[in-house]
Formats: C-alpha cells, structure tokens, sequence
C-alpha cells in the first residue's frame, strides 16, 4: 500500500493487562479525518510502574522519517502544566505562597492597580491578563524581559478575582517571571535542573540548539475548529497576537522560554512527571512535591459555578492545572493534568494512580475535545482497572 494510506507499525511496549491501550493508539492513525496521526508517542504508568511506551508514524508532513522513541515535539499548553509543577515545587520549599501579592516578589507588577494580584488569580487564569493590550508579535514573544515588562505595566481587563478566562499565552510569563525572581534562575533552567534531570523527563522550555535535530514537524489542523461565540474580553488572549500553528517548526520559536506554550517534550518525559504527580509526590525515589503541595495545586480555586469564559469549563482551575470536572482525563473528578493545542496531554489520576503522557504532530482543529485523549485515557485506566 502507498505509504501515505498504509498504517505504520507500531513500535514499543505495553505491560500484560494493557493491551487496549495499543490499540487504542492503533486506532489513532487508523481513523479517518482531522484527527488521524502522522507520527505520535504514548507513554503511562500504574502505580509507578511503566505499563506503556509506544510510538510509530513519522516525524515529518512527507512521511520520510520515521518517528523514534526519543522524538521531540511542541506540546502547546501541555507545557503549563510543567511551569504549574515548578511554582509548586517553590511553594512546597516555603519560597512562595498561592496566598501571596505578585508584587511582593515582582515590585513592578505592582503598576496599574495591580498591587493586590495573588499568585493563585495568576495560576487559576483569573487575574484579568489573559493578553498583551500593547500591539505584539509572535517575534516579539521570544523576548522575554520585554514580554514581563508590558504585563508588569498592564492595567487588567476586568476586575482580579472576579471572574475567570484562559491566559493562553500570558501564564507563561506571569509565572515564569516568579520562578525566575524567587527561584534564582530562568524557567526553562529550573525546569531542566529541578524536573527533567532528576526524574530523567525529556522535557524543554528553550530548546538547546544540539536537540533539533529530534524535534519533529508541527502540522497545522486539516481544518479549522468551530469556535462557540466568545465575550470580547475572552478574545484577548487569541487577537494580539493570533498564534500560527506551524511557529513551532522555526528555531527561534524552540529556541525560546514561552513556558506557556513553547515545551518540547517525548510522551514519556511528560507520563514521568504525572507519574510522580499521581502517586505521593515522588518516583523512582526521586521527590518532587509533598502530598500537601500536590493536594493543594489541585484544589479548584472556586466552588461557585465560576464558568471560563474563553473554554467553558466550570470550576477546573486549580494552581495552574487543569481538573477533571469536564471529564476530559476520565470519570475520577480528581484527576488532573494539562492539554495542548492539536492534541498533546499530560495527566494524572491520583486514585488509580495512573499517569499517561501523549505527544502527536497532526493538530486536531478543537481546542477542547479531542477524541484521542478520552480513548487513550479510557484505555489505560479500564486496563488499570481490571488489575
């Protein structure tokens, strides 16, 4: 068959019990439409135990390069929940509080009447920021003191607090710029000293040029999604400036701190991290946070039907992750994680003690939705289920 129809081989390992899970990732390339992969990997552990490591298809839009075990691809917001996890491991050090001003450890931001913006507003997408007001450019993102400089002096858009609207790219810096100031070095530093070198997680913020070679081809949906009518304030974080799904495939965009949006990561560097999220805080005897910071980073921030203006989701914010109350990472409303634009996850279910991690090239065209995230999910944790 023409390489270009013809399913590729699935490569890899699934622990005896979780045979669904390959085939559910089968399944992905098998499918018809928007949402069939080009090249993608697919990683989970159970009870701290890898149960699947899977990857097949290829790394580029021409199908010449076949997908490996070690490639890198742009996760979108997936990476999010990797600058949540660094804030955290600040909290659970006793360098910062939720609770805290921002000011208190950036004086800066303090500007236009923001003096009494807590870290948990910045975390749960609620401190009226969600885009730049200043004209920018995707180029201008890749300067990072230029990018806190405009939010430092930026005046909210709606009252802090009050309400809450996806910081799609702006979270990045907001907490970026705390870990730099309180953690003594850039994210993307603390992110390779403090998560991926300990537990051995394939996972960059700035990617170091030697790697590029790894990195496989963004492709942009096959067509567009179908977006619900949005207030004026939640489009702020879509207009300035409108985000090209193929930006990822320039250097300078990998090059980059854009810990919003700009990590480049293998499915299993991101299952690691979930894995030490899901069980007490550590794995392989590496700790990352204690069960106290983990119960607390995933706490919703509200309990009043507070709805996100710009995804919908009704109360799913916690400490810079993403909860499971629309039911995206399976039926445990207590798991949690965090997803990227086209189809890329990480997440964690703390009572199955499930994590899975999951990279593709092909974008879907829907921010929220995916259906390759509810089957992969369903699939290792009815798997995990029957053990």
């Amino acid at each position: 068959m023409d390489r270009q129809t013809s399913a590729p081989a699935i490569q890899g390992f699934v622990a005896p019990g979780f045979e669904a899970a390959r085939a559910a990732f089968a399944e992905n390339f098998a499918r018809a439409g928007d949402y069939q992969e080009v090249g993608a990997a697919f990683a989970a552990f159970h009870k701290g135990r890898c149960v699947v490591d899977l990857w097949g298809g290829f790394r580029d839009r021409a199908r010449t390069a076949p997908w490996l075990r070690d490639t890198l691809i742009n996760v979108w917001s997936s990476t999010k929940g990797v600058t949540a996890t660094a804030i955290a491991m600040l909290v659970d050090r006793g360098l910062l509080a939720y609770e805290d001003p921002v000011a208190k450890h950036w004086p800066e931001f303090a500007a236009n009447g923001k003096e009494k913006i807590t870290v948990a507003q910045i975390m749960s997408h609620r401190a009226g920021l969600n885009g730049f007001a200043e004209p920018t450019t995707i180029e201008d993102m890749f300067d990072w003191n230029a990018c806190a400089a405009k939010l430092a002096r930026q005046k909210p858009a709606w009252p802090p607090g009050t309400a809450s609207s996806y910081h799609a790219m702006t979270y990045g810096w907001l907490a970026g710029e705390l870990v730099r100031r309180i953690g003594g070095k850039a994210v993307g530093a603390f992110v390779r000293d403090e998560i991926a070198k300990p537990l051995g997680a394939e996972i960059h913020i700035g990617l170091p040029e030697s790697e590029e070679p790894r990195v496989a081809e963004m492709i942009g949906p096959k067509a567009a999604g179908a977006m619900p009518p949005l207030a004026e304030l939640a489009m702020l974080c879509l207009i300035n400036p409108q985000q090209n799904p193929e930006a990822p495939n320039a250097r300078a965009w990998r090059a980059a701190e854009i810990p919003a949006a700009n990590g480049q990561a293998t499915a299993m560097g991101l299952a690691r991290v979930y894995a030490a999220l899901a069980g007490d805080g550590s794995l392989d005897g590496v700790r990352m946070l204690s069960p106290k910071t983990i119960a607390r980073m995933t706490t919703p921030m509200t309990n009043n039907g507070d709805r996100d203006m710009m995804l919908g989701f009704v109360d799913a914010w916690g400490m810079g992750m993403a909860l499971n109350r629309p039911g995206i990472y399976g039926p445990d409303p207590r798991a949690f994680g965090h997803s990227g634009w086209g189809g890329s996850f990480g997440c964690a279910d703390p009572d199955a003690q499930v994590s899975i991690g999951y990279i593709c090239n092909q974008m879907g065209p829907d921010l929220v939705g995916d259906p390759r995230t509810s089957g992969l999910c369903a699939a290792v944790l009815d798997s995990a289920a029957r053990l």
